[in-house]
């Protein structure tokens, strides 16, 4: 978010974020988040149906995809040069954290990240991609249990409705197991599962603990910090890869991955290379989102992404969109609208909080 966003206070006393983005025209605030959602929708979508593309063809280096998540990262470097950062205000430079704790927090969200990014990896090679994304949007059910654990957001009636119907959404995912992918075994499917919905849980751990970094340690949220966190714990995630890939010795037999790849070795390249470009790309479309709107926008939107992926994935990979996985998407898309109201709602609240301060200053200055 901008350096000088203005921070709001409910009656309830939770905290909010309010962009400044009044200099904006209504015309210009539209474009950037239509961009923004963009970037996401195209970034994400691609990534995952890159990295699908890269087993069937026959790549088997899990590694390799976990590292292809994070490895672009310097293309963050490209807003966080051009967006201008306003500097900070003595108040906030005094209480700045140390480097040191600074790094061990970049460190620990880092070493998470590679962790999810890898359990998401071996979740892509046991599930088509169509399955693979459904059960990736429970993340928004995991999302608000953290919220109210760690964060102390609270639990309302809509948010509780996304929590089921979600999980009965991956319950039912869990349960078709006759959907995986041509020589994929029942233990390998489960397994797939198990480690994608260990992923989404892992995803929306990091993101509250990532709130709670801002909250208690950065005590600041402004976009250039939320493009420094998510730099600073790609570099992490990405050594965190390397080291995986030299550890579980995969890097051995990358060569004969390359030379075994079914469409040629420009083409194992140029997917592993672009899988990493989209998946930066939707980065900047969740950043993007997180200024222009709220982190909370920007992750139902990502979710959003995830429901749409299956219809391209029958389009693209012909993959078999059975009765069990159409309720299962429905059902998904029931627990996304839940809570993307529940975020309307709370939105409305905010603007008429902070419209009925407005008055109460202007009849006051009277």
């Amino acid at each position: 978010m901008p350096d000088n966003e203005e921070e709001i206070f409910l009656d309830d006393g939770t905290l909010f974020y309010e962009p400044p983005l009044i200099k904006l025209k209504l015309w210009q605030w539209w474009f950037l988040m239509a961009l923004n959602i963009f970037f996401l929708l195209a970034g994400q979508a691609s990534a995952v149906l890159l990295g699908r593309s890269y087993y069937d063809h026959g790549g088997n280096c899990v590694w390799m995809v976990t590292l292809s998540q994070t490895a672009a990262f310097p293309v963050l470097l490209i807003p966080y040069f051009l967006v201008p950062s306003s500097s900070q205000e003595p108040s906030s430079a005094s209480h700045r954290p140390s480097i040191t704790t600074v790094s061990l927090v970049y460190l620990g969200l880092g070493i998470l990240y590679a962790g999810d990014n890898m359990l998401y990896s071996v979740g892509l090679l046991y599930l088509p991609a169509s399955t693979y994304s459904v059960i990736c949007a429970t993340q928004l059910a995991f999302n608000a249990v953290f919220s109210l654990i760690i964060n102390h957001e609270k639990f309302t009636a809509l948010l509780l409705n996304s929590v089921v119907v979600l999980s009965f959404s991956a319950s039912l995912i869990g349960v078709n197991d006759s959907d995986g992918p041509s020589g994929v075994s029942k233990i390998n499917y489960v397994l797939g599962f198990l480690c994608t919905l260990g992923a989404s849980a892992l995803y929306s751990l990091l993101l509250s603990l990532m709130q709670l970094s801002f909250e208690k340690v950065l005590k600041n949220k402004t976009f250039s910090l939320v493009l420094e966190m998510l730099i600073y714990t790609s570099v992490v995630a990405t050594c965190a890869s390397v080291v995986g890939l030299f550890a579980s010795g995969e890097w051995r037999t990358l060569q004969d991955d390359m030379n075994g790849y079914g469409t040629g070795k420009l083409s194992y390249v140029m997917t592993l290379v672009w899988a990493a470009v989209a998946w930066q790309v939707s980065s900047v479309g969740i950043v993007g989102l997180v200024f222009v709107v709220s982190s909370l926008f920007a992750n139902v939107i990502s979710t959003f992404s995830l429901t749409l992926t299956p219809i391209v994935a029958v389009i693209v990979f012909h993959d078999k969109m059975n009765g069990v996985k159409v309720i299962a998407l429905l059902m998904a898309l029931w627990g996304f609208v839940s809570y993307m109201y529940q975020n309307y709602l709370d939105d409305a609240k905010v603007k008429k909080e902070q419209s009925d301060a407005n008055c109460a200053h202007d009849g006051s200055s009277w």
